[in-house]
């Protein structure tokens, strides 16, 4: 067991123990930690290590959406299930992820969500999504999906999804772990009124699959790209916010990358 020390360092851990031979590293915290540690492992480049969740987090998406479909494991199995795995890349640079990103308001709530001390789970991510609407407006997009061409479209948010929630929000209450294919949100021109309306029954049940301004879909690859700098974060975790620079980035989906399980203790 290993204390982390600060941002960037249990990424640092779990490399090194995975480089060490270790077969399974453990994940003790929320989101972050996951993220972190998942992206070291990835980063050895050694494909039979496990990563192990034991979720005490804010959130803990990651851990909710493994064992709503994979159900618990123990500590002591060798047992685990190979999930899917995202990669974003920018000029400058690139991450693994392995819940969710989200360009626009996704990760404008993610960025407020560091504002808010003293609550956890839906109420603190509730309120940042209320106080990101206020700070966040619809923007520009050229987008390509997968093989089609490219579309300029007008977007307050664009989250895609390898589990099944994002900030405590069910956004893909259908999404599999393992089936190769993103579950996209993607909200386009919706007033800040419409959008407050529609926070509730996103929290609950996911969002609508009739609505003119929210589309549903899967895919496999997406590029996006703006004529602004871009706000994106991975897993919870900021990607880039504008001080960044960072317009353009291609997101690819990486089948049945990781082993993964979520224990209980």
């Amino acid at each position: 067991m290993v204390a982390t020390e600060g941002p960037g360092h249990a990424e640092q851990l779990a490399m090194d123990a995975a480089n060490a031979g270790h077969d399974v590293v453990v994940a003790a915290g929320g989101d972050g930690t996951v993220h972190e540690v998942a992206n070291g492992i990835l980063n050895s480049g050694r494909e039979n290590v496990t990563l192990a969740v034991v979720p005490i987090g804010s959130a803990n998406d990651f851990a909710f959406s493994l064992e709503r479909q994979f159900g618990t494991s123990s500590l002591a199995d060798d047992s685990f299930h190979l999930i899917d795995v995202g990669l974003v890349d920018a000029t400058s640079r690139s991450r693994f992820f392995v819940e969710s990103i989200g360009l626009g308001l996704s990760a404008r709530v993610t960025l407020e969500s560091r504002k808010i001390h003293r609550l956890q789970r839906l109420l603190l991510y509730g309120l940042a999504a209320l106080r990101a609407l206020n700070a966040h407006s619809p923007q520009s997009l050229k987008l390509g999906w997968d093989d089609e061409s490219e579309v300029e479209q007008t977007t307050l948010m664009l989250s895609m999804m390898l589990g099944l929630r994002e900030g405590n929000f069910l956004l893909a209450p259908k999404a599999l772990m393992d089936d190769g294919l993103f579950d996209v949100v993607h909200a386009l021109e919706l007033g800040r009124w419409s959008a407050m309306c529609l926070l509730p029954r996103v929290a609950m049940s996911g969002p609508p699959e009739q609505h003119p301004q929210v589309k549903l879909r899967q895919c496999r690859r997406l590029t996006a790209a703006a004529p602004h700098p871009l706000t994106i974060h991975t897993d919870g975790e900021m990607f880039c916010t504008p001080v960044d620079e960072i317009s353009t980035v291609a997101i690819t989906l990486l089948p049945k990358r990781l082993r993964a399980k979520v224990c209980t203790s």
